[in-house]
């Protein structure tokens, strides 16, 4: 359930079909949730899902952090869709259970990665003061890289894209129908 309705297949433009078509064909392998909402502005949609094959599965992050991250943002915007739609990649992922926990009910996690730690606290620190400390940035750019700490930022934004989405649309997550 949405605020606005996913457009059906009977009901798409040739470009909303071409757009549908292709992201369904990447490695989602469906559309669902903010992407089939999106499908509203074939062009938003087209752009923002590259944007967003980038950012899961291109970056220099390995998935681990990329999916720490996603959790992360869920919780700040209380997004409950992309809360479900990340468990089990982060799982996959190796992120672990006493972490993803941790996220669920707000808590800050005990980590046991000093690279886990630093996605979470950059995380947290840009979306809750709109600010990075020289310290932190340090730290992160120290342990992942410049590259890495790029994508992370990159990823925080498409995120929050996806959150805000979510958010405005008032969509449910995949299992509650």
């Amino acid at each position: 359930m949405t605020r606005l309705p996913i457009p059906t297949a009977a009901e798409m433009s040739a470009e909303q079909r071409i757009i549908h078509d292709r992201i369904a064909s990447g490695p989602r392998g469906g559309v669902r949730g903010p992407l089939a909402l999106w499908l509203h502005r074939p062009e938003l949609a087209d752009k923002a899902q590259a944007l967003g094959r980038y950012c899961r599965y291109e970056t220099r992050l390995p998935p681990r952090l990329t999916e720490l991250a996603i959790l992360t943002i869920a919780c700040i915007w209380d997004a409950a869709y992309e809360w479900q739609a990340h468990l089990q990649p982060a799982r996959e992922a190796g992120l672990s259970e006493k972490v993803i926990i941790a996220l669920g009910k707000d808590k800050a996690p005990a980590f046991h990665s000093p690279d886990e730690e630093l996605v979470y606290s950059f995380t947290r620190e840009l979306n809750l003061t709109r600010s990075v400390s020289d310290d932190l940035y340090a730290r992160t750019v120290a342990e992942l890289g410049p590259d890495a700490t790029v994508d992370l930022v990159g990823i925080l934004g498409y995120y929050s894209l996806i959150s805000m989405t979510i958010k405005a649309f008032d969509v449910s997550p995949p299992d509650s129908g």
